[in-house]
């Protein structure tokens, strides 16, 4: 097994499950809905819709299942057998959007975003992973996004992640800036990935911007993780999916995960008697960079 350094997990509570729920998202006109995270209310439970809509959780009876896809509006509903969901079209203001041409003659790098060794794995669950970006005067010059920058260490051949790009409202991030889904495809090994935007005209928000990756619960991302137990010296498979995100360390909260169908702002890192490793007393940040433009 591979030297892989530093492996952050995220532990819930476990929750007794006595059933499973198949069922197939759909828009307005009956269209499959392809990626639609998936969240048992409340609970560390949960699935991605495949490329025709159609899903299977293990759930308890009387919970309720959130539903969240780019483009829609979420929905929370109380679980049914072989149901269909009907997600609503998302609203866009787009006429707070000005198109003008650009010049790009000016581009800005930021983020501080290292290439270390580093990773995240997603484990079974549809996670976001959050960067918030805050807004400084200094992007004046370059208020434009153009290209994302996000360093991955994947196991297998191809895996696909879905980008989100959210408002943020000084507290958690909140709306979708993105009208469609944007899924990469990031390939083995440890890769700089580089994502160009440029054609959604997004001007950075004042109150600032997060950049998220959304881990998809998709057969063709399964690549299952294998270790040795330190205490029962067993080897263990834990069930996961590719590709694993390299995280940097960092003193500002800004940091999020979405899980549960909720927010959660992450706090820093501390475990008694690890305060002489260097994740001691930080928050773990996905390696993000921005490329700013004019």
């Amino acid at each position: 097994m591979k030297r892989i350094g530093l492996l952050t997990f995220l532990i819930f509570n476990v929750n007794l499950v006595i059933g499973q729920v198949k069922g197939v998202v759909v828009d307005e006109n009956n269209k499959p809905i392809p990626y639609v995270n998936i969240w048992v209310e409340n609970e560390n439970i949960g699935t991605t819709s495949n490329d025709n809509g159609f899903f299977i959780i293990n759930a308890s009876e009387g919970k309720r299942l959130v539903f969240s896809a780019v483009g829609f509006e979420s929905k929370i509903i109380s679980i049914k057998n072989e149901e269909k969901v009907v997600l609503k079209t998302a609203v866009f203001k787009l006429d707070e959007i000005l198109i003008i041409k650009r010049k790009q003659d000016k581009e800005l790098e930021i983020g501080n975003a290292e290439r270390i060794h580093h990773r995240q794995l997603s484990g079974d669950k549809p996670w976001i992973y959050g960067k918030l970006f805050p807004y400084d005067s200094a992007y004046n010059s370059t208020p434009y996004l153009k290209k994302i920058i996000f360093y991955s260490d994947c196991d297998i051949k191809e895996a696909k992640i879905k980008i989100r790009i959210f408002d943020f409202n000084n507290t958690i991030p909140t709306n979708d800036l993105l009208p469609e889904d944007l899924i990469v495809t990031v390939k083995r090994g440890k890769r700089k990935n580089t994502i160009d935007i440029a054609k959604y005209h997004l001007r950075f928000p004042e109150k600032g911007i997060v950049i998220g990756l959304e881990w998809m619960i998709i057969e063709e991302n399964r690549h299952d993780f294998v270790y040795k137990d330190t205490k029962s010296k067993k080897t263990v498979t834990m069930e996961n999916y590719q590709p694993s995100l390299v995280v940097n360390y960092s003193q500002e909260a800004h940091s999020f995960n979405y899980s549960q169908g909720k927010w959660i702002r992450n706090k820093k890192f501390v475990i008694e008697n690890n305060n002489d490793k260097p994740w001691f007393n930080t928050v773990m940040l996905p390696a993000i960079n921005l490329i700013l433009t004019n």
